[in-house]
């Protein structure tokens, strides 16, 4: 992919950190409801929770789920951090496909169940966790940076520099 212009990279960045942020925050608050509904006794109260898990899960779940996952990818392969050349790039990628799949086809199945029965079971309250842990982990991960280059990262690095000491070389100049 061609690099990103840097105004676009920089929109494109404060889109991908603004909508990562709104998913964290719609993480907590679903794990917040799920705990509400799973541990109060009043009906009147889970019944509130879990219209408001329905709405969370049918409008915003997938859409800001997506918009990460695409955003990410754009910003990985219009950059120079690249998909596949650095470890953090790489295992962000993999944990934020995979959390996608996770809302779109367990998440919100399991919360359109638990709004048709009125009830809510403990893996509302499991799922929104371990996501929140994993989207603090892909954050950390994003600002520090760990592990270094992946094997294809080092072969492009050793083959941008070999190319660059040859192309540095410049010819003998005779008298």
């Amino acid at each position: 992919m061609k690099p990103l212009k840097r105004p676009v990279r920089r929109g494109l960045l404060v889109a991908h950190v603004a909508v990562s942020v709104s998913w964290l925050g719609l993480t907590v608050g679903l794990l917040a409801l799920g705990i509400t509904a799973f541990t109060t006794s009043d009906p009147a109260t889970v019944g509130a929770a879990t219209r408001a898990l329905k709405i969370f899960g049918d409008w915003l779940v997938v859409p800001v789920a997506l918009l990460t996952l695409v955003t990410g990818l754009v910003l990985a392969l219009g950059t120079p951090w690249g998909l596949a050349r650095h470890r953090w790039v790489w295992t962000k990628f993999w944990l934020t496909l995979i959390t996608t799949g996770l809302s779109i086809f367990s998440l919100r199945p399991g919360i359109d169940v638990a709004a048709a029965d009125g009830a809510v079971d403990i893996n509302l309250v499991i799922a929104p966790s371990v996501a929140t842990g994993t989207y603090l982990f892909i954050t950390a991960i994003s600002i520090l940076k760990p592990w270094g280059l992946t094997r294809r990262g080092r072969r492009l690095r050793f083959s941008a520099s070999s190319a660059k000491s040859v192309d540095a070389r410049s010819p003998r100049q005779t008298a």
